[in-house]
């Protein structure tokens, strides 16, 4: 696959798992002249890309940021403008929580041809991680993808009584700072607190935890369970079914047998 000289494309690195990137990314990623990636881009993605090709982080945590959005923007249309092959890696889907649109909006307004590569989000591999399914006939009707991190100075605007239904899967990303507020919210606006929640820190990685817990100590277990890295809250009805152990424990017994 080839870039064009003077093009941008928004890759989708996936949750981190080198292996759950799609094959078009890797293709993407190794046709750049140069990859500007985000924080939350794996370790194990990041060395594909060839030794040749320049990378530039620009990552972005919760009180670290290192670029502002602004900065990345014009970083982005600089290199385009002057020739490069230009890859964006983002963690997971970069439609999703992924500030796509404003990277869109600078290129295009400077005639930049910009395109989109998908990624798997993080709400799918944590599922995919626990073995559970985010939706579930009769029980879980719905699934909301919200996130609880607002821009600097500004309030977390979200309609709590709509998040609060019990037929619906709720998937909180970089919830773990959040975690007090977002059980609080939610049972304040009628969600039970027995309702089962699934904490997964580090989706797909090598050093990913899981912690199944209930709404009303979600508080307890964002505290005394998580370590450092991203974490995804699963809330709803479908984190108590189980139909199955995890999709990797079922392989791996297959294979010794």
């Amino acid at each position: 696959m080839t870039i064009a000289p003077g093009t941008v494309w928004l890759v989708g690195a996936g949750p981190g798992d080198p292996d759950l990137l799609t094959r078009k990314a890797e293709k993407l990623i190794r046709a750049a002249s140069v990859v500007f990636y985000d924080a939350l881009v794996g370790e194990g993605v990041l060395d594909l890309i060839p030794p040749h090709i320049a990378r530039i982080s620009v990552g972005k945590r919760s009180g670290r940021h290192s670029k502002d959005q602004g900065s990345i923007n014009n970083l982005l249309v600089e290199a385009a403008l002057g020739g490069e092959r230009v890859v964006r890696l983002k963690g997971g889907d970069p439609s999703i929580f992924g500030r796509m649109a404003e990277e869109i909006d600078s290129c295009r307004e400077q005639g930049i041809p910009v395109y989109i590569c998908p990624g798997i989000t993080a709400a799918s591999a944590a599922a995919a991680s626990i073995g559970k399914s985010l939706t579930l006939r009769g029980m879980a009707r719905k699934l909301s993808l919200v996130t609880a991190h607002a821009k600097a100075n500004e309030a977390l605007s979200i309609d709590w009584s709509a998040l609060a239904d019990p037929e619906a899967t709720l998937a909180v990303y970089m919830g773990k700072s959040s975690a007090d507020m977002v059980a609080r919210k939610l049972i304040a606006a009628g969600l039970a607190a027995d309702t089962p929640v699934c904490l997964v820190e580090n989706a797909s990685l090598p050093s990913e935890q899981q912690f199944f817990t209930r709404l009303d100590l979600l508080p307890l277990t964002a505290k005394t369970a998580l370590g450092s890295g991203p974490a995804l809250l699963l809330i709803g009805q479908a984190m108590a079914h189980r139909d199955a152990q995890p999709a990797q424990a079922k392989l791996a017994r297959k294979t010794r047998a």
